[in-house]
């Protein structure tokens, strides 16, 4: 069928040209007009033909280098496409301007050649500054969008140099999956950017002989899958890479500042170099601990005292975000359930610590700690015996002597 496409698109090519300029070609051979050979019908026919010859032989290169074109376009996001085409657009409306000098001149090579090498120069340049310039060209219309849609008094101030339109997730933030909940809420605003040397770090781990390994990239596709598919926001890949960087993370920092875009990450050390590349930055890690209840001296709370502290008689529990509870005497109580009454809170770059004592303080030891306690201090009663009926006897036997 391509083949067929090819050799019609041939045919009508041919009979085109064969009409502009065959007649040119008749009125140099010629000495006398010949009606029969410089005619409509006999100069489209002709030109066809020649055409048609043509396609025999190279309609299976011109079928490939269509698969190739077409594989090349696939492989493009929508906004080059859109935005190519766009500068090639007016790049040949350039060169149809210029060409209108040279249209009147009797030479052959001004009146055509020239204005098919402009077209063809104009159009290349025109799509290579709109397939280049795609970040600088989304930020003008996103720009004149806000303006026409803001209002007189937002329109008047400066633009907000802190909001950053492309939010790019690293690896770690799509393993860990909270970013699917954080973007259900739509406390993200913008547009999600994933890098293709992102998705390709996901699918080594995903294929790792590790089975911990494999379960954590496969459920970072996962995450990416489902935020794709639901569309609660805009998700793009970007397909560039920056092949003389070969960390993740540096093409990660590299990508933010080519397209003024914001980290979105949980990894800490990798948060201090974005910050200290002068990069924005999202840690989820930081969200959570800034979302984290806060406790009062004096508040009272349940919890689970599920093992022994570091200091004597402490017990330590944790609350369901995982912040960890040292409770005072609470070694008696392990695997209980107690009230507890908060003393203080540290709060660390780590986590957060609550100490706590008991509710009610003036409990006593439960049971099996009294049990110990009387087995004890029957211990020492029994001992006391023996010492004093061991004492008695020797006395006894002193005195018969």
């Amino acid at each position: 069928m391509k083949k067929l496409t090819v050799r019609l698109v041939f045919i009508v090519v041919g009979g085109t040209l064969g009409l502009t300029y065959l007649p040119y070609l008749w009125t140099m051979l010629l000495s006398q007009p010949n009606v029969l050979l410089n005619n409509v019908f006999t100069n489209f026919l002709l030109g066809a033909l020649i055409l048609w010859i043509l396609s025999l032989f190279l309609a299976n290169a011109a079928v490939r280098l269509v698969d190739r074109v077409e594989k090349n376009l696939s492989k493009q996001n929508p906004m080059t496409l859109l935005f190519g085409s766009i500068g090639f657009i007016i790049g040949l409306l350039i060169a149809v301007l210029i060409s209108q000098l040279f249209s009147r001149s009797p030479l052959f090579l001004l009146n055509t050649v020239v204005p098919i090498i402009l077209m063809l120069f104009f159009g290349y340049i025109g799509a290579r500054v709109g397939t280049t310039r795609i970040d600088e060209w989304r930020k003008v219309f996103n720009f004149r969008r806000r303006e026409k849609e803001a209002s007189p008094e937002i329109t008047d101030a400066q633009p907000d140099q802190n909001y950053h339109h492309y939010k790019i997730l690293d690896t770690n933030i799509l393993i860990d999956g909270r970013i699917y909940d954080i973007v259900k809420t739509g406390f993200l605003e913008g547009t999600l950017l994933v890098p293709n040397f992102v998705l390709y770090e996901l699918q080594y781990i995903a294929d790792s002989a590790d089975s911990i390994k494999r379960v954590r990239g496969r459920r970072g596709l996962d995450i990416l899958n489902k935020l794709q598919n639901e569309n609660i926001i805009p998700v793009e890949m970007y397909e560039g890479d920056f092949e003389d960087i070969p960390e993740v993370d540096s093409k990660l920092i590299q990508l933010a500042k080519k397209v003024n875009g914001v980290i979105v990450t949980n990894d800490y050390n990798l948060n201090k170099v974005i910050e200290f590349q002068n990069v924005q930055v999202l840690n989820i890690n930081q969200l959570a601990k800034s979302l984290k209840p806060r406790v009062i001296p004096g508040e009272e709370m349940n919890v689970m005292v599920v093992k022994n502290g570091s200091e004597s008689q402490q017990g330590v529990g944790y609350l369901d975000d995982g912040t960890m509870v040292v409770v005072e005497d609470g070694k008696f109580y392990i695997n209980e359930k107690v009230d507890v009454v908060v003393t203080s809170a540290l709060q660390t770059d780590a986590g957060r610590m609550i100490f706590a004592r008991l509710a009610h303080s003036n409990r006593g030891i439960p049971d099996h700690a009294d049990s110990n306690s009387n087995k004890h201090n029957n211990n020492n009663s029994n001992n006391n015996r023996n010492s004093n009926h061991s004492n008695g006897n020797n006395n006894n036997r002193n005195n018969r002597r």
